[in-house]
């Protein structure tokens, strides 16, 4: 799977629509009708939420303010936050794209003049396991359910194996803001250090003073030394007899780290040092023949039964 993103990000916070539904978004510009010879000499910009709506509910007079907007034959103009798409439609028209948000994203860029359009939902749905975290989200489990029954034995209707997406619009507000993001970089497994770097630019953008956190998880070498005390206490333990009656110390010589990222698992094992000594598999994030250039690892192996086989034959032959 091949995946190139370019964002384009809609101005405002638009509530999804097609064109034609043109009542149901979130910032809406409109102008009065005036004689040929007289130009509008204002315009009016609405925020949606806490303004038109409170959910779904209209609030303080919005229908009937909004009535008062409009010409006599019942017309009134809209742009939309997601209008400035349409500029794009010459260089995006029969490129694959893919549009990201609620509602109906793909039925917009289609309606634009997009030809070759598939929402994050449809294009996610044609590769099982981008989304690791799929299984802990009930919400999708019927639609995931329906949509994987209703579409057995059906082609995707554009060659999503082998085609280059060329654009990614988010449209609207996303959904699922973790499987739209792995889907938009598939190569990397998005887990914690995902979130937590989403975490740390959301609430660095609205304070003044940065997020404050202290991170556990590797490549921290906490995380290594901390495993290597338990498994130390572990085989202390039952190796007290032995020691005990013969005098020796039960210490690691090596302790292996077997993992598929570089920059995670290889990284934190080099940086706990001794007794660490760290094997890369072929099987996930890493897939490269050579040994990775900014973390290379001790060995580079292609599965972790080759990782297993070079331990048992070094340890215990």
């Amino acid at each position: 799977m091949r995946f190139r993103s370019v964002f384009f990000g809609a101005a405002s916070r638009a509530k999804l629509g097609t064109p034609a539904q043109q009542q149901r978004f979130r910032r809406t510009y409109s102008h009065l009708r005036r004689p040929d010879s007289e130009r509008p000499s204002f315009g009016i910009a609405f925020d949606i939420d806490g303004v038109i709506l409170r959910g779904r509910t209209p609030i303080g007079g919005s229908p009937q303010a909004l009535r008062r907007l409009y010409d006599a034959d019942g017309s009134l103009k809209v742009v939309q936050g997601h209008s400035p798409f349409q500029r794009l439609v010459s260089r995006f028209e029969n490129e694959l794209i893919v549009a990201i948000g609620k509602g109906e994203p793909a039925a917009v860029m289609l309606e634009y003049g997009f030809k070759k359009v598939l929402s994050i939902d449809d294009y996610a749905s044609y590769f099982n396991d981008i989304d690791p975290l799929s299984q802990y989200k009930s919400w999708g489990l019927k639609h995931s359910y329906e949509r994987n029954y209703n579409s057995k034995g059906l082609q995707p209707k554009y060659d999503v194996y082998s085609e280059r997406v060329k654009g990614a619009f988010v449209v609207s507000d996303p959904v699922d803001w973790g499987r739209d993001i792995q889907a938009v970089f598939p190569s990397e497994r998005l887990g914690m250090g995902a979130f937590r770097i989403g975490l740390e630019s959301i609430y660095n953008s609205i304070h003044s003073s940065p997020l404050e956190y202290t991170s556990f998880g590797k490549p921290n070498p906490f995380v290594f030394k901390n495993a290597e005390s338990i498994l130390t206490k572990l085989v202390t333990h039952m190796c007290q007899v032995k020691e005990t009656m013969m005098g020796e110390k039960c210490a690691f010589n090596t302790i292996y780290m077997i993992g598929d990222n570089p920059k995670v698992d290889i990284n934190g094992a080099k940086k706990a040092g001794h007794p660490w000594f760290s094997i890369l598999t072929r099987t996930g994030v890493f897939r490269s023949k050579d040994n990775h250039e900014q973390y290379p690892a001790d060995l580079v192996v292609d599965t972790v039964g080759d990782a297993i086989d070079f331990i048992l034959k070094k340890e215990c032959t």
